[in-house]
Protein backbone atom coordinates (compact mmCIF):
# COMPACT_ATOMS: atom_id res chain seq x y z
CA UNK A 1 0.00 0.00 0.00
CA UNK A 2 1.28 3.62 -0.89
CA UNK A 3 1.87 5.68 2.02
CA UNK A 4 -0.76 7.72 3.82
CA UNK A 5 -0.57 11.32 1.98
CA UNK A 6 -2.86 12.59 3.84
CA UNK A 7 -1.18 12.69 7.29
CA UNK A 8 1.01 15.91 5.82
CA UNK A 9 -2.60 18.12 5.90
CA UNK A 10 -3.77 16.35 9.13
CA UNK A 11 -5.16 19.20 11.53
CA UNK A 12 -2.33 20.74 13.79
CA UNK A 13 -1.80 18.13 16.53
CA UNK A 14 -4.05 15.26 15.36
CA UNK A 15 -2.08 12.13 15.87
CA UNK A 16 -1.44 9.58 13.08
CA UNK A 17 -2.61 6.59 15.58
CA UNK A 18 -4.57 5.90 18.54
CA UNK A 19 -4.63 4.06 21.41
CA UNK A 20 -7.03 1.46 20.66
CA UNK A 21 -6.25 -0.75 23.89
CA UNK A 22 -6.56 1.80 26.74
CA UNK A 23 -9.51 0.31 28.23
CA UNK A 24 -10.31 -3.53 28.70
CA UNK A 25 -14.21 -3.10 27.45
CA UNK A 26 -16.98 -0.50 27.27
CA UNK A 27 -17.64 -0.93 30.93
CA UNK A 28 -14.17 -0.10 31.68
CA UNK A 29 -14.62 2.90 29.88
CA UNK A 30 -17.59 4.03 31.80
CA UNK A 31 -16.10 3.24 35.05
CA UNK A 32 -13.50 5.62 34.14
CA UNK A 33 -16.10 8.72 33.21
CA UNK A 34 -18.09 7.93 36.26
CA UNK A 35 -14.64 8.46 38.42
CA UNK A 36 -14.27 11.87 36.71
CA UNK A 37 -17.67 13.06 36.03
CA UNK A 38 -19.99 11.05 38.49
CA UNK A 39 -21.25 14.26 39.97
CA UNK A 40 -21.66 16.02 36.50
CA UNK A 41 -24.91 15.73 34.34
CA UNK A 42 -24.78 13.13 31.78
CA UNK A 43 -27.99 12.55 30.12
CA UNK A 44 -31.32 14.94 29.52
CA UNK A 45 -34.95 13.81 28.23
CA UNK A 46 -38.21 15.20 28.44
CA UNK A 47 -37.26 17.35 31.53
CA UNK A 48 -35.22 14.62 33.37
CA UNK A 49 -31.66 15.15 33.60
CA UNK A 50 -29.41 11.81 35.44
CA UNK A 51 -25.96 12.06 36.37
CA UNK A 52 -23.35 9.92 35.48
CA UNK A 53 -23.35 7.95 39.20
CA UNK A 54 -27.22 7.68 39.24
CA UNK A 55 -26.30 6.28 35.14
CA UNK A 56 -23.83 4.52 37.11
CA UNK A 57 -26.06 3.11 39.74
CA UNK A 58 -29.30 2.31 37.14
CA UNK A 59 -27.57 0.28 34.90
CA UNK A 60 -25.43 -1.52 37.12
CA UNK A 61 -28.99 -2.95 38.54
CA UNK A 62 -30.32 -3.39 35.44
CA UNK A 63 -27.05 -5.45 34.51
CA UNK A 64 -27.77 -7.28 38.13
CA UNK A 65 -31.14 -7.88 37.06
CA UNK A 66 -30.66 -9.28 33.64
CA UNK A 67 -28.23 -11.96 35.68
CA UNK A 68 -30.70 -13.56 37.24
CA UNK A 69 -32.73 -14.63 34.57
CA UNK A 70 -32.80 -18.31 33.57
CA UNK A 71 -30.76 -19.10 30.26
CA UNK A 72 -29.19 -15.43 30.24
CA UNK A 73 -25.32 -15.71 30.57
CA UNK A 74 -22.33 -13.88 29.41
CA UNK A 75 -22.17 -13.17 25.87
CA UNK A 76 -26.19 -14.06 25.50
CA UNK A 77 -27.80 -11.08 23.22
CA UNK A 78 -30.28 -9.01 24.48
CA UNK A 79 -32.54 -6.75 22.24
CA UNK A 80 -33.48 -3.16 22.52
CA UNK A 81 -36.57 -1.97 21.18
CA UNK A 82 -36.92 1.96 21.68
CA UNK A 83 -36.37 5.51 20.72
CA UNK A 84 -34.16 8.05 22.70
CA UNK A 85 -35.20 7.95 26.11
CA UNK A 86 -33.60 7.73 29.29
CA UNK A 87 -33.79 4.20 29.50
CA UNK A 88 -32.00 3.68 26.47
CA UNK A 89 -28.48 4.01 27.90
CA UNK A 90 -29.94 2.43 30.68
CA UNK A 91 -30.53 -0.52 29.65
CA UNK A 92 -27.37 0.01 26.60
CA UNK A 93 -24.83 -0.30 29.57
CA UNK A 94 -26.84 -3.02 31.64
CA UNK A 95 -26.68 -5.00 28.76
CA UNK A 96 -22.58 -4.81 28.39
CA UNK A 97 -21.69 -4.57 31.74
CA UNK A 98 -23.55 -8.19 32.15
CA UNK A 99 -21.22 -9.45 29.84
CA UNK A 100 -24.09 -9.41 27.43
CA UNK A 101 -24.57 -8.45 23.82
CA UNK A 102 -26.46 -5.45 22.90
CA UNK A 103 -29.18 -5.73 19.35
CA UNK A 104 -30.30 -2.41 18.16
CA UNK A 105 -33.75 -3.09 16.92
CA UNK A 106 -35.42 0.10 15.06
CA UNK A 107 -38.67 0.08 16.94
CA UNK A 108 -40.68 1.31 13.42
CA UNK A 109 -39.72 -2.47 12.07
CA UNK A 110 -42.45 -4.07 10.97
CA UNK A 111 -43.97 -7.43 12.31
CA UNK A 112 -41.87 -9.49 9.50
CA UNK A 113 -38.45 -7.13 10.64
CA UNK A 114 -38.32 -7.48 14.17
CA UNK A 115 -39.18 -11.68 13.56
CA UNK A 116 -35.89 -11.90 11.11
CA UNK A 117 -33.33 -9.65 13.55
CA UNK A 118 -34.57 -11.76 16.13
CA UNK A 119 -34.53 -14.67 14.96
CA UNK A 120 -30.95 -14.22 13.48
CA UNK A 121 -29.68 -12.27 16.00
CA UNK A 122 -30.57 -15.39 18.71
CA UNK A 123 -31.93 -12.82 20.77
CA UNK A 124 -33.12 -14.18 24.64
CA UNK A 125 -34.59 -11.33 26.28
CA UNK A 126 -35.97 -7.31 24.75
CA UNK A 127 -36.28 -4.52 26.13
CA UNK A 128 -38.96 -2.86 24.80
CA UNK A 129 -40.99 0.44 25.18
CA UNK A 130 -44.89 -0.19 25.62
CA UNK A 131 -46.00 1.81 22.42
CA UNK A 132 -44.55 -0.78 20.42
CA UNK A 133 -45.32 -4.04 22.57
CA UNK A 134 -48.49 -5.03 20.09
CA UNK A 135 -45.53 -5.66 17.08
CA UNK A 136 -43.34 -7.71 19.10
CA UNK A 137 -46.71 -9.83 20.59
CA UNK A 138 -47.31 -10.59 16.77
CA UNK A 139 -44.35 -12.42 16.53
CA UNK A 140 -42.77 -13.28 19.43
CA UNK A 141 -43.74 -16.92 19.67
CA UNK A 142 -41.64 -17.62 16.60
CA UNK A 143 -38.49 -16.33 17.89
CA UNK A 144 -36.41 -17.18 20.90
CA UNK A 145 -37.03 -14.64 22.71
CA UNK A 146 -38.00 -15.68 26.65
CA UNK A 147 -37.89 -12.63 28.55
CA UNK A 148 -39.81 -9.70 28.05
CA UNK A 149 -38.78 -6.23 29.90
CA UNK A 150 -41.10 -3.48 29.19
CA UNK A 151 -41.24 0.09 29.62
CA UNK A 152 -43.41 3.29 29.39
CA UNK A 153 -42.52 6.04 27.93
CA UNK A 154 -42.03 8.29 31.24
CA UNK A 155 -40.66 5.67 33.08
CA UNK A 156 -37.64 7.58 34.60
CA UNK A 157 -39.28 10.90 35.03
CA UNK A 158 -39.82 11.53 38.05
CA UNK A 159 -43.33 11.27 40.38
CA UNK A 160 -45.83 12.95 39.50
CA UNK A 161 -44.55 13.84 36.06
CA UNK A 162 -43.98 10.27 35.05
CA UNK A 163 -47.92 9.05 35.75
CA UNK A 164 -48.76 12.24 33.64
CA UNK A 165 -46.84 11.60 31.07
CA UNK A 166 -48.26 7.80 30.80
CA UNK A 167 -50.93 8.89 31.11
CA UNK A 168 -51.35 11.36 28.49
CA UNK A 169 -49.33 9.01 26.06
CA UNK A 170 -51.33 5.93 26.70
CA UNK A 171 -55.09 7.59 27.31
CA UNK A 172 -54.76 11.04 25.82
CA UNK A 173 -52.50 10.51 22.10
CA UNK A 174 -53.49 6.98 22.02
CA UNK A 175 -49.87 5.71 21.01
CA UNK A 176 -50.06 2.58 22.91
CA UNK A 177 -51.76 0.19 20.85
CA UNK A 178 -53.45 -2.80 23.05
CA UNK A 179 -51.17 -5.58 23.98
CA UNK A 180 -50.41 -8.38 26.47
CA UNK A 181 -47.08 -10.41 26.73
CA UNK A 182 -47.66 -13.15 29.08
CA UNK A 183 -44.70 -12.69 31.95
CA UNK A 184 -43.45 -9.58 30.76
CA UNK A 185 -41.76 -7.52 33.68
CA UNK A 186 -42.04 -3.97 33.72
CA UNK A 187 -38.24 -1.99 33.47
CA UNK A 188 -39.07 -0.06 36.91
CA UNK A 189 -39.57 -3.26 38.69
CA UNK A 190 -36.22 -4.80 36.94
CA UNK A 191 -34.53 -2.04 38.39
CA UNK A 192 -35.57 -3.02 42.19
CA UNK A 193 -34.80 -6.13 41.20
CA UNK A 194 -31.22 -6.32 40.18
CA UNK A 195 -30.83 -3.57 43.02
CA UNK A 196 -31.84 -6.29 45.59
CA UNK A 197 -29.60 -9.17 44.39
CA UNK A 198 -26.48 -7.34 43.65
CA UNK A 199 -24.20 -7.63 40.62
CA UNK A 200 -21.70 -9.51 39.84
CA UNK A 201 -18.41 -8.03 37.97
CA UNK A 202 -17.81 -9.82 34.73
CA UNK A 203 -14.40 -10.06 32.80
CA UNK A 204 -15.24 -9.06 29.23
CA UNK A 205 -11.70 -9.32 26.50
CA UNK A 206 -11.45 -6.22 24.28
CA UNK A 207 -12.44 -8.68 21.00
CA UNK A 208 -16.01 -9.63 22.93
CA UNK A 209 -18.85 -8.71 20.86
CA UNK A 210 -20.41 -6.07 22.18
CA UNK A 211 -23.27 -5.13 19.54
CA UNK A 212 -24.87 -6.84 17.07
CA UNK A 213 -25.94 -3.76 14.43
CA UNK A 214 -27.72 -5.15 12.16
CA UNK A 215 -27.32 -3.39 8.11
CA UNK A 216 -28.80 -4.55 4.86
CA UNK A 217 -27.13 -7.59 2.32
CA UNK A 218 -27.01 -8.66 -1.03
CA UNK A 219 -29.52 -11.68 -0.13
CA UNK A 220 -32.17 -8.77 0.80
CA UNK A 221 -32.34 -9.02 4.38
CA UNK A 222 -30.32 -7.74 7.07
CA UNK A 223 -27.24 -8.96 8.75
CA UNK A 224 -25.63 -8.46 11.79
CA UNK A 225 -22.28 -6.33 12.02
CA UNK A 226 -20.17 -7.88 14.81
CA UNK A 227 -18.45 -4.58 16.61
CA UNK A 228 -16.68 -5.68 19.37
CA UNK A 229 -15.65 -3.80 22.42
CA UNK A 230 -12.45 -2.69 20.60
CA UNK A 231 -13.83 -1.82 17.68
CA UNK A 232 -16.11 0.72 19.43
CA UNK A 233 -13.61 2.04 21.77
CA UNK A 234 -11.48 2.65 18.80
CA UNK A 235 -13.56 4.75 17.25
CA UNK A 236 -14.64 6.51 20.14
CA UNK A 237 -11.15 7.65 20.32
CA UNK A 238 -10.91 8.25 16.68
CA UNK A 239 -13.81 10.52 16.22
CA UNK A 240 -13.49 11.68 19.77
CA UNK A 241 -10.15 13.30 19.11
CA UNK A 242 -11.29 14.44 15.46
CA UNK A 243 -14.06 16.68 16.96
CA UNK A 244 -12.84 17.51 20.19
CA UNK A 245 -9.74 20.28 20.20
CA UNK A 246 -11.72 22.72 21.31
CA UNK A 247 -13.95 20.67 24.08
CA UNK A 248 -13.40 21.15 27.54
CA UNK A 249 -13.99 18.36 29.43
CA UNK A 250 -17.25 18.26 31.35
CA UNK A 251 -18.68 20.99 30.47
CA UNK A 252 -20.18 20.29 26.96
CA UNK A 253 -23.89 20.53 25.82
CA UNK A 254 -24.54 17.90 23.00
CA UNK A 255 -27.61 18.06 21.07
CA UNK A 256 -28.92 13.93 19.95
CA UNK A 257 -31.61 14.16 17.88
CA UNK A 258 -30.38 10.99 16.00
CA UNK A 259 -31.99 7.57 17.18
CA UNK A 260 -29.12 6.07 19.86
CA UNK A 261 -30.04 2.81 17.81
CA UNK A 262 -28.30 4.15 15.06
CA UNK A 263 -24.58 3.40 15.13
CA UNK A 264 -23.69 7.02 13.81
CA UNK A 265 -25.70 8.19 16.88
CA UNK A 266 -24.66 5.27 19.50
CA UNK A 267 -20.94 6.00 19.09
CA UNK A 268 -20.90 9.55 19.35
CA UNK A 269 -22.79 9.71 22.27
CA UNK A 270 -20.21 7.47 23.75
CA UNK A 271 -17.41 9.87 22.80
CA UNK A 272 -19.50 12.64 24.26
CA UNK A 273 -19.34 11.14 27.43
CA UNK A 274 -16.18 9.76 27.13
CA UNK A 275 -15.46 13.87 27.51
CA UNK A 276 -18.34 13.93 30.34
CA UNK A 277 -20.92 16.05 28.56
CA UNK A 278 -24.08 16.49 29.09
CA UNK A 279 -26.15 14.67 26.24
CA UNK A 280 -29.86 15.82 25.29
CA UNK A 281 -31.80 13.09 23.92
CA UNK A 282 -34.41 13.73 21.38
CA UNK A 283 -37.08 11.42 21.54
CA UNK A 284 -39.05 13.00 18.45
CA UNK A 285 -37.01 14.09 16.14
CA UNK A 286 -39.41 14.49 13.10
CA UNK A 287 -41.14 17.11 15.43
CA UNK A 288 -38.81 19.87 14.31
CA UNK A 289 -40.95 22.61 16.57
CA UNK A 290 -40.69 20.84 19.51
CA UNK A 291 -37.14 20.21 18.26
CA UNK A 292 -35.91 24.10 18.18
CA UNK A 293 -37.94 24.48 20.98
CA UNK A 294 -35.90 22.29 22.44
CA UNK A 295 -32.13 23.50 21.34
CA UNK A 296 -33.47 26.87 22.71
CA UNK A 297 -33.56 25.69 26.22
CA UNK A 298 -29.67 24.84 25.89
CA UNK A 299 -26.26 26.70 25.38
CA UNK A 300 -25.52 23.36 23.37
CA UNK A 301 -21.80 23.12 21.62
CA UNK A 302 -21.82 19.78 19.87
CA UNK A 303 -24.73 18.31 17.64
CA UNK A 304 -24.80 15.81 14.94
CA UNK A 305 -27.28 15.19 12.39
CA UNK A 306 -28.22 13.85 8.43
CA UNK A 307 -28.86 15.98 5.55
CA UNK A 308 -32.73 15.71 5.82
CA UNK A 309 -32.42 17.04 9.43
CA UNK A 310 -30.45 19.90 8.85
CA UNK A 311 -32.44 20.80 5.83
CA UNK A 312 -36.02 20.69 8.10
CA UNK A 313 -34.61 22.52 10.69
CA UNK A 314 -33.44 25.68 8.43
CA UNK A 315 -36.87 25.52 7.67
CA UNK A 316 -39.12 25.47 10.36
CA UNK A 317 -39.63 28.60 11.58
CA UNK A 318 -37.71 30.13 14.97
CA UNK A 319 -34.57 28.07 14.15
CA UNK A 320 -32.51 30.79 12.52
CA UNK A 321 -33.29 33.22 15.92
CA UNK A 322 -31.71 30.41 18.13
CA UNK A 323 -28.79 31.34 20.12
CA UNK A 324 -25.54 29.85 18.34
CA UNK A 325 -22.93 31.27 19.96
CA UNK A 326 -21.84 28.38 22.28
CA UNK A 327 -21.93 26.01 19.12
CA UNK A 328 -18.54 24.53 18.36
CA UNK A 329 -19.08 21.28 16.00
CA UNK A 330 -21.38 20.14 14.44
CA UNK A 331 -21.24 16.66 12.49
CA UNK A 332 -22.83 15.25 8.95
CA UNK A 333 -23.10 11.72 8.56
CA UNK A 334 -25.58 9.24 7.44
CA UNK A 335 -25.77 10.87 3.85
CA UNK A 336 -24.30 13.02 1.62
CA UNK A 337 -24.68 16.77 2.98
CA UNK A 338 -26.23 19.13 -0.28
CA UNK A 339 -24.07 21.58 -1.06
CA UNK A 340 -26.83 24.05 -0.56
CA UNK A 341 -28.42 22.43 2.81
CA UNK A 342 -24.12 23.42 3.63
CA UNK A 343 -24.29 26.30 2.75
CA UNK A 344 -27.43 27.85 4.01
CA UNK A 345 -26.46 26.27 7.35
CA UNK A 346 -23.28 28.66 7.32
CA UNK A 347 -24.97 31.68 6.39
CA UNK A 348 -27.61 30.93 9.24
CA UNK A 349 -25.74 29.63 12.16
CA UNK A 350 -22.32 31.07 11.29
CA UNK A 351 -20.78 27.55 11.64
CA UNK A 352 -20.11 24.72 8.96
CA UNK A 353 -21.22 21.52 8.97
CA UNK A 354 -18.09 19.13 9.08
CA UNK A 355 -19.16 15.99 6.58
CA UNK A 356 -18.19 12.31 8.04
CA UNK A 357 -17.98 9.31 6.11
CA UNK A 358 -18.86 5.82 7.85
CA UNK A 359 -20.65 2.59 8.04
CA UNK A 360 -21.93 0.18 10.10
CA UNK A 361 -19.35 -2.30 9.58
CA UNK A 362 -16.62 0.44 10.43
CA UNK A 363 -18.43 1.27 13.88
CA UNK A 364 -18.88 4.02 12.08
CA UNK A 365 -16.29 6.54 11.62
CA UNK A 366 -13.90 6.54 8.39
CA UNK A 367 -13.21 10.12 7.43
CA UNK A 368 -13.73 13.77 8.21
CA UNK A 369 -13.42 16.80 6.71
CA UNK A 370 -11.10 18.95 9.17
CA UNK A 371 -13.28 21.51 11.33
CA UNK A 372 -13.75 24.57 9.69
CA UNK A 373 -13.73 23.11 6.24
CA UNK A 374 -16.81 24.71 3.84
CA UNK A 375 -18.31 22.08 1.79
CA UNK A 376 -16.61 20.40 -0.74
CA UNK A 377 -18.04 17.75 -2.09
CA UNK A 378 -15.27 15.35 -0.43
CA UNK A 379 -15.86 13.16 2.41
CA UNK A 380 -12.67 14.46 3.94
CA UNK A 381 -9.42 12.84 5.24
CA UNK A 382 -9.14 9.45 7.41
CA UNK A 383 -8.97 9.03 10.94
CA UNK A 384 -6.53 7.99 12.73
CA UNK A 385 -5.16 4.78 13.08
CA UNK A 386 -6.95 4.52 9.41
CA UNK A 387 -6.07 3.17 6.13
CA UNK A 388 -8.06 3.46 2.84
CA UNK A 389 -7.36 2.20 -0.08
CA UNK A 390 -9.28 2.63 -4.11
CA UNK A 391 -9.19 -0.74 -5.59
CA UNK A 392 -9.81 -1.85 -9.34
CA UNK A 393 -12.24 -5.19 -9.92
CA UNK A 394 -8.90 -7.12 -9.34
CA UNK A 395 -7.88 -5.46 -5.72
CA UNK A 396 -5.28 -3.72 -7.28
CA UNK A 397 -4.84 -0.62 -5.53
CA UNK A 398 -5.25 2.90 -7.73
CA UNK A 399 -2.97 6.19 -7.82
CA UNK A 400 -4.17 9.57 -6.26
CA UNK A 401 -5.30 12.39 -8.59
CA UNK A 402 -4.16 15.28 -9.16
CA UNK A 403 -6.79 17.05 -10.08
CA UNK A 404 -4.96 18.93 -12.87
CA UNK A 405 -4.65 18.26 -17.19
CA UNK A 406 -7.22 16.01 -18.86
CA UNK A 407 -6.64 12.90 -17.04
CA UNK A 408 -9.76 11.67 -15.13
CA UNK A 409 -9.22 9.96 -11.88
CA UNK A 410 -8.81 6.57 -11.06
CA UNK A 411 -12.09 5.41 -9.96
CA UNK A 412 -12.26 2.43 -7.81
CA UNK A 413 -13.77 0.83 -4.58
CA UNK A 414 -13.30 2.16 -1.36
CA UNK A 415 -11.19 -0.55 1.33
CA UNK A 416 -11.07 0.15 4.66
CA UNK A 417 -8.55 -1.34 7.10
CA UNK A 418 -8.45 -0.38 10.92
CA UNK A 419 -9.12 -0.98 14.40
CA UNK A 420 -12.68 0.01 13.79
CA UNK A 421 -13.29 -2.66 11.27
CA UNK A 422 -16.00 -4.94 12.15
CA UNK A 423 -15.19 -8.71 13.50
CA UNK A 424 -17.11 -9.69 10.37
CA UNK A 425 -21.49 -11.10 10.25
CA UNK A 426 -22.86 -12.76 12.47
CA UNK A 427 -23.36 -16.49 11.69
CA UNK A 428 -22.76 -15.40 7.96
CA UNK A 429 -19.65 -16.22 7.07
CA UNK A 430 -20.36 -16.00 2.98
CA UNK A 431 -21.59 -12.06 3.36
CA UNK A 432 -18.59 -11.66 5.07
CA UNK A 433 -16.03 -13.61 2.93
CA UNK A 434 -17.65 -11.28 -0.05
CA UNK A 435 -17.03 -7.95 1.58
CA UNK A 436 -13.67 -8.83 3.50
CA UNK A 437 -9.82 -9.41 1.22
CA UNK A 438 -6.56 -9.11 3.04
CA UNK A 439 -7.54 -7.79 6.23
CA UNK A 440 -9.39 -5.04 4.11
CA UNK A 441 -13.40 -4.08 4.21
CA UNK A 442 -14.17 -3.53 0.57
CA UNK A 443 -17.21 -0.94 0.96
CA UNK A 444 -18.96 -1.12 -2.40
CA UNK A 445 -18.67 2.44 -2.43
CA UNK A 446 -16.79 3.76 -5.87
CA UNK A 447 -14.43 6.77 -5.49
CA UNK A 448 -11.51 8.09 -5.87
CA UNK A 449 -8.25 9.83 -4.16
CA UNK A 450 -6.79 12.89 -4.62
CA UNK A 451 -3.17 14.11 -3.78
CA UNK A 452 -4.08 15.83 -0.84
CA UNK A 453 -5.23 12.89 0.85
CA UNK A 454 -8.91 13.15 0.85
CA UNK A 455 -11.39 11.08 -0.84
CA UNK A 456 -14.24 11.79 -3.12
CA UNK A 457 -17.30 9.22 -3.27
CA UNK A 458 -18.58 8.62 -6.79
CA UNK A 459 -21.13 6.10 -6.68
CA UNK A 460 -22.20 3.39 -5.05
CA UNK A 461 -20.84 -0.32 -6.47
CA UNK A 462 -23.88 -1.75 -4.19
CA UNK A 463 -27.25 -0.70 -5.15
CA UNK A 464 -27.93 0.47 -1.83
CA UNK A 465 -30.65 4.04 -1.30
CA UNK A 466 -29.74 6.12 1.59
CA UNK A 467 -32.71 7.53 3.05
CA UNK A 468 -32.66 10.37 5.65
CA UNK A 469 -29.29 8.49 6.17
CA UNK A 470 -31.04 5.08 6.36
CA UNK A 471 -29.70 2.01 4.25
CA UNK A 472 -32.57 0.42 2.32
CA UNK A 473 -31.29 -2.47 0.05
CA UNK A 474 -33.85 -2.65 -3.55
CA UNK A 475 -33.71 -7.02 -2.90
CA UNK A 476 -35.81 -6.94 0.65
CA UNK A 477 -38.25 -4.02 -0.77
CA UNK A 478 -38.43 -6.15 -4.45
CA UNK A 479 -38.69 -9.28 -2.38
CA UNK A 480 -41.97 -7.89 -0.79
CA UNK A 481 -43.47 -6.30 -3.66
CA UNK A 482 -42.97 -9.37 -5.98
CA UNK A 483 -45.09 -11.25 -3.53
CA UNK A 484 -48.47 -9.29 -4.57
CA UNK A 485 -50.34 -11.71 -7.11
CA UNK A 486 -50.57 -8.70 -9.63
CA UNK A 487 -47.07 -8.43 -9.66
CA UNK A 488 -44.99 -10.03 -12.76
CA UNK A 489 -41.47 -9.08 -11.66
CA UNK A 490 -40.58 -5.85 -10.37
CA UNK A 491 -36.84 -4.07 -10.17
CA UNK A 492 -36.44 -1.13 -7.35
CA UNK A 493 -33.93 2.06 -7.60
CA UNK A 494 -33.26 4.76 -5.44
CA UNK A 495 -33.78 8.29 -7.16
CA UNK A 496 -33.02 11.93 -5.88
CA UNK A 497 -35.25 13.40 -3.71
CA UNK A 498 -34.96 17.15 -2.43
CA UNK A 499 -36.09 16.12 1.35
CA UNK A 500 -34.73 12.47 2.22
CA UNK A 501 -31.53 12.57 -0.10
CA UNK A 502 -32.25 9.14 -2.27
CA UNK A 503 -36.32 7.76 -2.30
CA UNK A 504 -37.42 4.63 -3.09
CA UNK A 505 -39.13 4.06 -6.43
CA UNK A 506 -40.51 0.36 -7.78
CA UNK A 507 -41.03 -0.59 -11.69
CA UNK A 508 -43.56 -3.11 -12.16
CA UNK A 509 -44.44 -5.44 -14.96
CA UNK A 510 -47.86 -6.14 -14.18
CA UNK A 511 -49.51 -9.91 -14.09
CA UNK A 512 -53.04 -8.22 -13.28
CA UNK A 513 -53.65 -5.42 -15.62
CA UNK A 514 -55.68 -3.65 -13.09
CA UNK A 515 -53.18 -3.28 -10.79
CA UNK A 516 -52.64 0.39 -9.40
CA UNK A 517 -50.12 1.97 -7.13
CA UNK A 518 -52.03 2.74 -4.37
CA UNK A 519 -52.51 -1.36 -4.48
CA UNK A 520 -48.93 -1.36 -4.61
CA UNK A 521 -48.42 0.89 -1.31
CA UNK A 522 -51.49 -0.83 1.02
CA UNK A 523 -49.45 -4.72 0.07
CA UNK A 524 -46.11 -2.90 1.28
CA UNK A 525 -47.26 -1.08 4.63
CA UNK A 526 -47.37 -3.54 7.01
CA UNK A 527 -43.98 -4.95 6.33
CA UNK A 528 -41.85 -2.12 5.51
CA UNK A 529 -40.58 0.44 7.85
CA UNK A 530 -41.68 4.18 6.63
CA UNK A 531 -38.08 5.09 5.30
CA UNK A 532 -38.18 1.95 3.22
CA UNK A 533 -41.66 2.88 1.40
CA UNK A 534 -42.00 3.36 -2.50
CA UNK A 535 -42.32 6.93 -2.83
CA UNK A 536 -42.87 6.28 -6.79
CA UNK A 537 -44.14 3.05 -8.20
CA UNK A 538 -43.83 2.73 -12.33
CA UNK A 539 -45.55 0.26 -14.60
CA UNK A 540 -43.68 -0.69 -17.72
CA UNK A 541 -44.49 -3.51 -20.38
CA UNK A 542 -41.11 -5.18 -19.52
CA UNK A 543 -37.74 -4.73 -17.07
CA UNK A 544 -34.33 -3.34 -18.71
CA UNK A 545 -31.62 -6.95 -18.56
CA UNK A 546 -28.74 -7.87 -19.50
CA UNK A 547 -28.27 -10.97 -21.82
CA UNK A 548 -28.11 -13.26 -18.45
CA UNK A 549 -30.85 -11.59 -17.35
CA UNK A 550 -29.81 -9.60 -14.62
CA UNK A 551 -31.91 -6.23 -14.13
CA UNK A 552 -30.18 -3.09 -15.14
CA UNK A 553 -31.16 -0.87 -12.08
CA UNK A 554 -29.65 1.86 -14.01
CA UNK A 555 -32.02 2.27 -16.56
CA UNK A 556 -34.84 1.74 -14.11
CA UNK A 557 -34.04 5.47 -12.38
CA UNK A 558 -35.08 7.37 -15.66
CA UNK A 559 -38.80 7.11 -16.95
CA UNK A 560 -38.93 6.01 -20.73
CA UNK A 561 -40.07 8.80 -23.22
CA UNK A 562 -43.19 7.45 -24.76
Amino acid sequence: MTERIWLRNYPLGMPAEIDADQFASIPDMFAQIVARFGGRPAYHNLGRTISYAELDRQSRDFAAFLQTLPGLTQGERVAIMAPNLLQYPVALLGILRAGMVVVNVNPLYTPREVEHQLKDAGAKAIVIVENFAAVLQQVLDRTPVAHVITTEVGDMLAWPKRRLVNYITKRVKKLVPPWHIHGSIPMRDALARGAAAGFKPVDMQREDIAFLQYTGGTSGVAKGAMLTHRNILANVEQTGIWISASFVDGTEIAIAPLPMYHIFCLTSTLSFMKRGSLIVLITNPRDLPGLVKEMGRWKFSVMTGVNTLFNGLLNTPGFAQLDFSTLKVVVGGGAAVQQAVAERWQRVTGHTITEAYGLTETSPGVCANPLGTPWNGSIGLPVPSTDISIRDEDFNELPAWSGVGDLEPCTGEICIRGPQVMKGYWNNPQETAAVMQDGWLKTGDLGHLHVDGSFTITDRKKDMIIVSGFNVYPNEIEGVVATHPGVLECGVVGVPDPRSGEAVKVVIVRKDPLLTRDAVIEHCRPQLTGYKMPRFVEFRDELPKTPIGKILRRDLRDTPKS
